[in-house]
């Protein structure tokens, strides 16, 4: 892979992962994805990382595959490639949304562009997603006759219920930025000038926080699509108190009583 097609960055606590094929919307490759794996993995243990942020350069999120690497890729399933193969590659590649999902961290999409396809499911597998006013965002899937990947299936079905996923997936129009708001697809919008600058800000406050904290409220929320009420207040009172051991729970406590800002430190 070309070093280029895939940014990695780390400063105050805050990793920048940016998608850098601006000429192709960012589309990704396999290795973009091998690497962007290997990122999060190292991230997740990371002591100096407090906050992921994923990007794209350019005027775009990212597009998704790229097309023509799908045409290529016919022309080798063609030539007799097993569909068991494929499915196996296509299962590494979803490490890379799963990981977003689910890594201890805070991950944030900082959605500067278009978000179609599969860069739609990196997009919807981050913890927030933050727009620019001049994002926009789909599923495009029925426009080349595939069914949907990297996991917006699940997302947006979690998100917006599934008369309202089934919409997307079948009328594959592009939403832009204040729409995709008003509909629970991003957090937030910005005017595209200041998207950086407020998504930083947003970043390096989480990275300061309570990351013990942060840690167990990711997994509690995702666990608590899947579970029933009394699991959940179960896992709940396991977590809670597990982070009422903390220095921050402790430095927290205290800023209050003191009325004045807590300076965690992320144990």
């Amino acid at each position: 892979m070309a070093e280029q097609e895939l940014r990695i960055e780390v400063n105050n606590k805050v990793a920048v992962i940016t998608l850098n094929r601006p000429d192709k919307l960012n589309a990704f490759t396999n290795s973009m994805l091998e690497q962007g794996t290997a990122a999060l993995r190292e991230f997740a243990s990371n002591p100096d990382v407090g906050c992921v942020v994923i990007t794209g350069e350019g005027r775009a999120f990212c597009a998704g595959g790229d097309v023509g690497a799908m045409q290529r890729g016919d022309e080798i399933a063609a030539a007799g490639a097993a569909l068991e193969t494929q499915i196996d590659n296509l299962r590494e590649g979803h490490e890379f949304p799963w990981l977003l999902a689910n890594i201890s961290k805070p991950t944030i999409a900082m959605v500067n562009g278009v978000a179609a396809g599969g860069g739609l499911g990196l997009a919807l597998s981050c913890d927030l997603r933050i727009a620019s006013d001049k994002a926009v965002l789909g599923t495009a899937y029925a426009r080349v006759g595939y069914g949907g990947d990297f996991g917006t299936t699940w997302q947006l079905t979690r998100l917006l219920g599934p008369a309202k996923a089934k919409e997307l997936f079948f009328l594959p129009d592009m939403i832009p930025a204040d729409e995709a708001l008003r509909i629970g697809m991003v957090n937030r919008v910005y005017p595209a000038d200041k998207l950086r600058e407020e998504t930083m800000a947003i970043a390096e406050r989480i990275a300061h926080g309570p990351l013990v904290s942060y840690r167990y409220m990711k997994a509690n929320v995702n666990l608590a699509t899947t579970v029933d009420f009394r699991t959940m207040l179960d896992r709940e009172a396991e977590t809670h108190l597990r982070c009422g051991q903390t220095e921050d729970h402790k430095e927290g406590v205290n800023a209050f009583m003191e009325k004045r800002e807590a300076k965690f430190v992320g144990r």
